[in-house]
């Protein structure tokens, strides 16, 4: 078939997905207060199509600031507009603009690689129609967060703010954390990849997909044949397991190093404490302040998930109660902040400084002018081999002595797993002393307020050439209760340069650092302890490493040959930082 006709062929199959629902917008438009323009297409400089829908005020004909919404979730064309018409109604035009092969996009779908260019693209398209003034915000969550961040991979003069809600970074957080590849973005792919809209059938389907988790974990098969386990090709999957670093492939799909000494726009970002993807957002705001700590670049962060995050929270967050005040109208704050900077308004009044932060248990918001000035003091405790009780100490002096707590596991026993890293719930009776190793502090003479990541050294040998490991802080409230603060997932390997790999040397001792865990601020009670939890991570929701040096996502359970043997030893140690008052 000729590139024309095949093109035009495309244009019409999609154009009847949508006919219904377009008839039926432009039905509504005559009785409306707005102007919609549906099925708009935009072209981008490779000659790609982007799909998008622009809401103005009727009888407006003033050209005005854009507030644009760039997006793969094409879902119910009424919440779209809903949003769109908000914006139209706080005296902005709304446009939503749809990943390349989304929509009415003929082209093919590749989440995140192509949103970079083609957002600066559809900005540009934006400026040249008269109802826009010149200038360009953006807002949105997840996904919608991560396409603010890049177009600001090459900024367009136009963009003059974002404010993204929970922003992914493609290739940390997901679809691996610290270079270990983690399964929901499994069948987000499927979700987001199947068709024009979005596969609501393959993304409800949690029992196919947790059918096909526990089939590939118990058979050990590569993690590498998930799809054939599943029966349906997953070539986005398959993409993703290609790049185990972050490489290039990673890198080009939103700012990296360099890339953020160009962005001077104001930034407004929010996040959750209990947000899966925190590490991806916070990095754009940690990388911001390192390479141009002038940018005014303000967070709003609390205890919220990944979905609360995005309605301004929850009264109940995986049943813990939230202190009253965390409870934000985000939508208004979103505005507010557009006509700070587009309209010269007032400054939203919740930003008392850069970063803005509910301390759990304390029932109040507190302020900070950068992410590393949440703490002034850090509470070093070492992993000490000596015994608390029914745990081991941690203490704040180092062991004299070297020695090591020994450990063996065994991959090929699928009896035996781990899987007490995530947060749900955030408050627990029993924690999982099965596999790796506990430490607990003495009691708090004096509450303490832990504030923001913590951080540390594993000093360990073992038998192979690498281990994925996991690291988890909870406070013991005086009730005898486990509340998770954060927690580390990260592979041995990567622990010094996420870009290449170095193997460890079997049976010497390494040392392996970490940092890249959740950001937390929680008022700890007098009598409450810290505890920490070491182990390797060994369950069926993330590829296992057994220690090869192989690809990971090829080892197979054949290849386990011998249990890992590790020496966990006595002066690892973990950095937790607070503020003192």
């Amino acid at each position: 078939m000729k590139p024309i006709l095949y093109f035009v062929f495309l244009v019409l199959i999609v154009s009847n997905v949508f006919s219904q629902q377009t008839s039926a917008i432009k039905a509504a438009d005559l009785k409306s207060a707005y102007t919609i323009q549906d099925s708009v297409m935009i072209k981008t400089r490779d000659g790609a199509l982007i799909s998008a829908i622009v809401v103005r005020k009727k009888r407006d004909s003033t050209p005005k600031p854009v507030i644009l919404q760039y997006t793969i979730y094409v879902r119910d064309k009424g919440r779209d507009l809903k949003s769109l018409k908000e914006a139209a109604d706080n005296g902005y035009v709304g446009v939503m603009a749809y990943s390349r092969g989304k929509g009415f996009s003929p082209d093919e779908i590749f989440p995140y690689e192509n949103d970079s260019n083609d957002a600066y693209d559809v900005i540009d398209w934006i400026t040249k129609q008269e109802w826009c003034n010149g200038s360009v915000g953006m807002y949105g969550g997840s996904y919608n967060g991560f396409t603010q961040w890049a177009a600001c991979k090459k900024m367009h003069p136009a963009l003059k703010t974002i404010v993204p809600y929970v922003a992914n970074r493609p290739g940390m957080g997901l679809p691996m954390e610290n270079n270990v590849f983690v399964n929901p973005n499994y069948e987000w792919s499927l979700y987001v990849g199947n068709n024009k809209t979005l596969d609501t059938i393959a993304g409800n389907d949690r029992q196919r997909f947790r059918k096909m988790q526990n089939k590939w974990w118990e058979t050990g098969v590569a993690y590498k044949k998930l799809d054939s386990v599943d029966g349906v090709p997953n070539r986005h999957f398959q993409r993703w397991i290609n790049h185990p670093s972050f490489d290039e492939y990673w890198q080009k799909m939103a700012p990296y190093e360099k890339d953020f000494t160009q962005i001077n726009i104001p930034v407004l970002a929010f996040d959750g404490y209990y947000n899966d993807s925190q590490n991806s957002s916070l990095y754009y705001i940690r990388e911001l302040q390192k390479y141009n700590p002038q940018t005014p670049a303000y967070v709003i962060i609390g205890p919220y998930g990944h979905f609360g995050t995005q309605v301004g929270g929850e009264v109940s967050l995986s049943d813990y109660k939230v202190d009253p005040v965390a409870i934000i109208n985000i939508k208004k704050i979103t505005y507010q902040w557009f006509d700070y900077i587009l309209k010269n308004g007032a400054k939203p009044e919740v930003l008392k400084d850069k970063i803005n932060y509910q301390v759990m248990g304390k029932n109040e918001w507190r302020s900070a002018p950068s992410l590393d000035k949440m703490s002034n003091g850090f509470l070093k405790m070492y992993l000490t081999d000596k015994k608390s009780g029914k745990f081991y100490a941690l203490k704040d002096k180092k062991p004299i002595k070297k020695k090591y707590l020994y450990q063996e596991v065994d991959f090929a026993n699928r009896e035996i797993q781990n899987n007490d890293y995530y947060p749900d719930p955030i408050i627990r009776k029993e924690i999982d002393t099965t596999n790796g190793y506990v430490f607990i502090s003495e009691r708090l003479k004096e509450p303490i307020l832990v504030n923001g990541s913590f951080l540390g050294e594993i000093k360990a040998s073992i038998n192979k050439k690498d281990m994925d490991i996991g690291i988890t802080l909870y406070e013991v409230m005086p009730n005898g209760e486990y509340f998770h603060l954060s927690y580390f997932l990260g592979r041995a390997s990567y622990a010094k340069d996420i870009t290449t790999r170095n193997l460890l040397q079997p049976n010497q001792i390494e040392t392996i650092p970490f940092s890249n865990t959740h950001l937390v601020s929680k008022q700890l009670s007098k009598g409450s302890r810290l505890l920490v939890v070491i182990n390797v991570n060994k369950n069926p929701f993330s590829e296992l490493n057994y220690g090869t040096g192989k690809v990971v996502t090829e080892e197979t359970i054949k290849d386990v040959k011998e249990p890992l043997k590790v020496k966990w030893y006595n002066d690892s140690f973990v950095k937790i930082p607070i503020w003192n008052e």
